[in-house]
């Protein structure tokens, strides 16, 4: 999967940017706040969800511009594009080859994945930003999950205003709506179990070295139980609490270090970031052998804090993707292995 041509139009700091970037690394280099991660935020506009950063779609607009903004990419068969409109400021409106569709087609045409710095702490951090990011992996496999993703959403806030009312509450429409939630949740965690055992299977064969190896597992809900009994039960318990209690939006992402067996919460930040690099590696292989086409990779600041040994072997690793991998950093010379054949753009602030 490779973008031959980016266009943003007052998109965070960017009135007007044009970027046309051949196959393989994609290099941005700058200093801090020339707009490096904008960039890379753009593309992952270019699938569903709210991008990398996770912001507001009225954050993106670039100040004193227009209050709207447009991102638009062509790669190989397709043009994708999406933004907002003067009318329509806080909702975000996608184009493919033309024809407005729902976001969720969007997972159809592009596979994303993406490390940014924020994810250092992601195994500190609450169960909500490991499954976030498990569904990221998850979405560059199963082009499905987005739209089952937003459907069990749909009918999970549903529910929970319906028991937020007084009641006597409409059963009927209860019941139709924890149905809705059980179909779609199971097929939320069986995407999620399924991509977990190739991702560890990958991990299996993966060598020890310089990325620690992760023992993956998922916690919580995992299809076994009959949601909508469940939900059903939970009723006078979930309205009491505001929220709904059980399901898939409620399961963990549990990651170990497989050669100290130890969880990864309380490994070294240098052994979570190998974790996540391994993980990355390793979804990026996973994905190629589904699809038969590599996914683009979004790394952000990903060279920062590697020793050069690392940082080489991750370059060699990258390469044998042969796919795109888009890298940013506020110096080149970290990037001195492969700026000789990669597109390399320098951003002034």
């Amino acid at each position: 999967m490779t973008l031959n041509r980016l266009s943003l139009s007052d998109f965070r700091n960017h009135a007007d940017l044009l970027i046309e970037p051949g196959p393989g690394f994609v290099v941005l280099t700058g200093d801090n706040g020339a707009g490096k991660t904008n960039i890379l935020e753009a593309i992952s506009l270019l699938s569903p969800g709210r991008g990398l950063r996770g912001a507001p779609i009225a954050e993106m607009a670039r100040t004193l511009g227009s209050g709207t903004f447009g991102i638009a990419a062509r790669l190989a068969g397709g043009e994708l594009a999406t933004g907002t409109l003067a009318n329509a400021t806080n909702r975000r409106i996608v184009r493919i080859n033309g024809a407005q569709k729902a976001i969720t087609s969007l997972s159809e045409w592009l596979s994303l994945i993406w490390l940014t710095p924020a994810m250092d702490r992601l195994f500190n951090e609450g169960a909500s930003e490991r499954r976030r990011f498990l569904d990221r992996l998850v979405l560059a496999a199963h082009s499905g999950h987005a739209s089952h993703a937003s459907r069990y959403d749909a009918a999970m806030r549903q529910r929970n205003r319906l028991l937020s009312l007084e009641t006597p509450w409409d059963d009927a429409w209860l019941s139709g709506l924890e149905q809705q939630m059980a179909l779609h949740g199971a097929a939320l965690s069986a995407a999620r179990i399924a991509c977990l055992f190739e991702l560890s299977a990958r991990l299996d064969v993966a060598p020890d070295r310089p990325f620690a190896r992760a023992s993956l597992a998922l916690e919580g809900w995992s299809g076994t139980a009959d949601l909508a009994s469940l939900l059903a039960k939970s009723r006078t318990r979930d309205a009491a609490a505001g929220r709904t209690l059980d399901g898939p939006h409620r399961a963990d992402m549990v990651v170990m270090h497989r050669e100290k067996t130890q969880p990864a919460a309380r490994c070294s930040t240098g052994e979570q970031k190998a974790l996540l690099l391994g993980i990355i590696l390793a979804h990026a292989d996973c994905v190629k052998e589904r699809q038969q086409r590599a996914p683009l990779l979004l790394l952000d600041e990903v060279a920062a804090h590697l020793d050069p040994v690392r940082r080489h072997a991750l370059f060699e690793r990258l390469a044998s993707t042969g796919g795109q991998v888009w890298m940013t950093g506020t110096e080149s010379a970290p990037f001195a292995d492969v700026i000789p054949t990669a597109s390399h753009f320098h951003l002034n602030r």
